[in-house]
């Protein structure tokens, strides 16, 4: 337990997903009195886990990249990562499906990847060294110039040599058109390309700058924590603990209370809560529009109606009796367009026709998430945020994805289901209060970047901040962990000066 002797000031936070976890631990570690309250009964926003049937299904991320932000998080409290968990790096990465016959295992190591790449087009494995080198220079720039500062005003900005690298970076680029300047196969570009649709917006209205993401993606690999994405959870719970942060489940907030411009007390159906400074990781739009009073917001509802917001999904977490030979840890499926796929999520905002899918199978490297010789299985299908849900369309795309995934892995799947449960856009607004449903946060297109999302510190109230995926750095795990150490940092600022 941590034996620092506690400060009077006592700071609240909204919600425990990995922004309200980090932000947690790293005040409480500072003397901090730090108490986290959480609606749900479980802790992890959308990286909880649930068990059925002798099935562990983690809920929501199951990509684990970037694994130096989280050594990062972990070194700066004391520990690292094998403290926890056992780190594994999947090889392949990942599997890219192009039609029932025609698919691309994506290597660990980079000499294959390249000859991968070569068999695919020729010249293009010279041209992926040459991507990749820039992306890796993105990244390493990005990580340690950028990513980390709390994006209150362009003056951050402005140093010249930051100014310089915003042009290395190409911020001001098309990632498309980035992608088309290498490779010319469209298979290629949609291996290259699909972060992007999962996380942040069509390529073309992305800046170049997110090729950082391929760099994390092909050269540092595609990593897994064995016992899944709860045991990373529990990691951070272990630590905010450790540190002294009391956690208050199935405890929604009802009402922030402010006094001379400052949030004082927090409401909830069990009591009032007094507080010296807040964190909200919880969803913006609903702290700012549900649990402020009106003359406290920020940003008002047309605000938030103009932002591009990443995908919703529609998730099947499916129990299967039996081993499925052809799966691999992470699939993707491209058999359709991806391009239609894109505009139905970001510009027509429809229920895709034709929709690509990804399906997880984390049995296939870890036996402990399912019963002996039975397969855990997560389907997910990006779509738009703000859609209306309903059984019969459910229905209709278990149907359509099963379809396609059973004629790619050559055999019956539906008649070997155990457990089935679906989850969606009115989910994803119950569990999590959700704008729109969202399941990622705001798009990552130029104008939601850096200084032009929403702000992590509070217009109107002097002492509350923000974090998660609708503010910096933006969607993801690893962004998540960053934002609640910017805001934490922010708000020590905040009480120091």
């Amino acid at each position: 337990m941590n034996t620092l002797k506690k400060t009077e000031k006592q700071i609240g936070i909204i919600g425990s997903g990995f922004a309200g976890l980090a932000a947690s631990a790293l005040l409480a570690s500072k003397g901090h009195t730090v108490n986290v309250f959480e609606k749900n009964k479980q802790i992890g926003g959308r990286a909880r886990h649930f068990e059925e049937n002798g099935f562990m299904f983690d809920m929501g991320p199951s990509w684990y990249w970037m694994p130096d932000v989280f050594e990062h998080y972990y070194n700066s409290m004391g520990y690292s990562t094998s403290d926890f968990y056992q780190l594994v790096k999947l090889d392949p990465g990942f599997k890219v499906i192009f039609s029932a016959t025609e698919s691309f295992d994506i290597p660990e190591d980079f000499d294959s990847l390249c000859a991968l790449f070569e068999s695919i087009e020729k010249g293009s494995a010279a041209k992926l060294k040459s991507f990749l080198l820039q992306a890796e220079y993105k990244y390493n720039t990005g990580m340690t110039e950028l990513v980390y500062r709390p994006a209150h005003s362009i003056k951050e900005f402005m140093s010249i040599k930051l100014l310089l690298d915003a042009l290395k970076l190409q911020v001001f680029s098309s990632f498309s058109e980035h992608v088309k300047k290498y490779f010319k196969d469209p298979r290629l570009k949609a291996i290259i390309e699909f972060p992007v649709l999962f996380l942040g917006a069509m390529p073309k209205d992305t800046p170049a700058l997110y090729s950082l993401m391929n760099h994390a993606g092909l050269k540092q690999g595609t990593f897994y924590p064995m016992g899944g994405f709860s045991e990373v959870v529990k990691a951070f719970e272990k630590i905010a603990t450790e540190a002294g942060v009391q956690f208050h489940t199935s405890n929604p907030i009802e009402h922030i209370e402010i006094s001379s411009g400052k949030a004082t007390k927090l409401q909830t159906a069990t009591g009032s809560h007094s507080i010296d400074a807040l964190i909200a990781s919880a969803d913006y739009h609903h702290v700012e529009n549900e649990l402020l009073p009106s003359d406290y917001v920020s940003y008002d509802p047309s605000y938030w109606e103009k932002k591009t917001f990443a995908p919703s999904s529609l998730i099947f977490y499916l129990g299967v009796n039996k081993k499925l030979a052809k799966l691999s840890h992470h699939n993707l499926f491209f058999d359709e367009d991806f391009e239609a796929h894109s505009k139905e999520i970001y510009q027509t905002k429809t229920w895709p026709e034709k929709p690509l899918f990804y399906a997880c199978c984390p049995s296939k490297t870890d036996p402990s998430v399912a019963p002996s010789g039975c397969e855990n299985l997560f389907i997910l299908i990006p779509v738009a945020a703000g859609l209306r849900d309903s059984e019969a369309n459910t229905t209709h795309y278990f149907n359509l994805v099963m379809k396609r995934l059973e004629e790619f892995a050559g055999e019956d799947i539906q008649h070997h289901l155990l457990y089935k449960k679906s989850y969606s856009v009115q989910d994803f607004k119950l569990d999590y209060n959700a704008y729109k449903g969202n399941a990622y946060g705001l798009a990552n297109t130029l104008m939601q970047t850096a200084i032009f999302k929403p702000k992590i510190r509070s217009k109107k109230v002097s002492n509350l901040f923000y974090a998660g995926q609708l503010t910096v750095p933006g969607p993801g795990v690893p962004p998540s962990i960053i934002s609640g150490q910017i805001a934490a940092n922010e708000l020590i600022k905040h009480l120091t000066d």
